[in-house]
């Protein structure tokens, strides 16, 4: 199939875990290609997608000729372990971040032979804008900019549109060649999409890319009234609720100010629901394990691959605290998969997949408000031509 035959846009999935990407895309876009090097999220994604598209393998070892046609947009959500906060640093030349390289590479190849991508992605955590005091997120910048592309850069956490507090970095790049919405830019930053440390990445670019640099602006999405109590099953069935023994560990682990949230809803009564990460604090100089909860969003789901504990949950009902480990569809829940998406049936890798994932509500939204009106726009140039 090529790009735009049967009416949708078409597009590239490359580290496509599960293929939350391609859910947030939607039924106006069609996977022409999708890779990952894991087995296991492959399963998973061939499971609610099928594996007509899916190629399972190192994203380096992909050759052109195996995507087909060209692509109007390229997703990239590559691995964020050697950028992360968690991560021992080795930032885009490391053994996963680093990835990004020959995935790169590919691009490269595909505008070598005509068919270059009129829109590419890339997702990951905000630790990219000063990985190696900045030098990581330049390098991105310039192999973009090298290649022929208008580019910008924006953070969006997941809580504008779930109870999930997950702020990541989108790098958008659109082909110079192709006309780009005015309603999509803005002349300067604006504080919603573009953080001090964005705006300091972008003033440490070399004069030659910031040219190239677009401050993207899109609508701030409408007020969602999901709550974190709203994702919370009853009763999971694939993990249980704690003895009270274990819950009253994990409440002596908790600061005077995180234990004073908890009995603060139990002593309004009624039924409130809250998220807990058991972390590692100094205090006195001294390493402690604390246990910090919140009421009104949960968390970053984070795999323990990428240094941090499972989350878990507490129910808190007229006056009575249970706690548990966050169950799979929770995590579903928590990243805007639909009840029908069909999770591993193994919880680690469940959670192992959700937690790497991209948050969908999010992808549908770029795509929508960012991606579409230029893509339009170079469609209707087209077919006047």
């Amino acid at each position: 199939m090529v790009a735009g035959m049967d009416g949708t846009f078409g597009f590239y999935e490359f580290f496509a875990g599960g293929g939350m990407a391609r859910a947030g895309l939607g039924d106006e876009w069609t996977c022409l290609f999708a890779n990952d090097f894991d087995p296991r999220k492959a399963a998973a994604y061939a499971r609610n997608w099928g594996d007509a598209a899916l190629h399972v393998g190192d994203v380096g070892l992909v050759r052109p000729d195996q995507l087909p046609g060209r692509a109007d947009l390229v997703w990239a959500s590559f691995p964020c372990q050697d950028l992360s906060l968690a991560g021992a640093g080795a930032g885009l030349a490391g053994e996963r971040s680093g990835s990004f390289w020959p995935f790169w590479r590919l691009m490269q190849s595909l505008d070598r032979e005509g068919r270059k991508p009129r829109a590419i992605v890339l997702e990951n955590v905000c630790g990219l804008l000063t990985s190696h005091d900045g030098a990581d997120f330049a390098a991105l910048c310039h192999a973009v900019g090298e290649a022929g592309y208008w580019f910008g850069a924006l953070v969006v956490d997941a809580q504008l549109f779930l109870p999930q507090s997950r702020p990541r970095l989108f790098v958008v790049a659109v082909d110079l060649d192709q006309p780009i919405a005015d309603r999509v830019l803005s002349p300067y930053a604006m504080d919603r999409w573009h953080p001090e440390r964005l705006r300091q990445a972008q003033a440490a670019l070399p004069e030659h890319l910031r040219r190239n640099w677009l401050w993207l602006a899109p609508p701030a999405p409408p007020v969602h009234n999901l709550r974190l109590a709203d994702v919370v099953e009853d009763d999971p069935a694939d993990v249980t609720w704690h003895d009270e023994a274990a819950t009253r560990r994990l409440l002596a682990m908790m600061s005077p100010i995180n234990r004073a949230k908890v009995d603060l809803v139990a002593t309004n009564g009624g039924r409130a629901v809250g998220a807990v990460y058991k972390r590692t604090r100094i205090e006195n100089g001294v390493k402690v394990q604390r246990a910090e909860v919140r009421f009104d969003v949960a968390g970053c789901l984070r795999t323990p691959a990428g240094g941090s504990s499972r989350q878990l949950i507490v129910s808190v009902e007229e006056g009575v605290v249970r706690s548990r480990l966050i169950s799979a569809r929770e995590t579903a829940r928590l990243m805007g998969l639909p009840e029908e998406y069909e999770l591993p049936s193994n919880y680690n890798e469940a959670y192992h997949l959700t937690g790497d994932g991209v948050a969908v509500p999010v992808v549908q939204w770029i795509a929508d408000k960012l991606l579409r009106p230029s893509l339009m726009l170079d469609r209707s140039r087209r077919s006047i031509a």
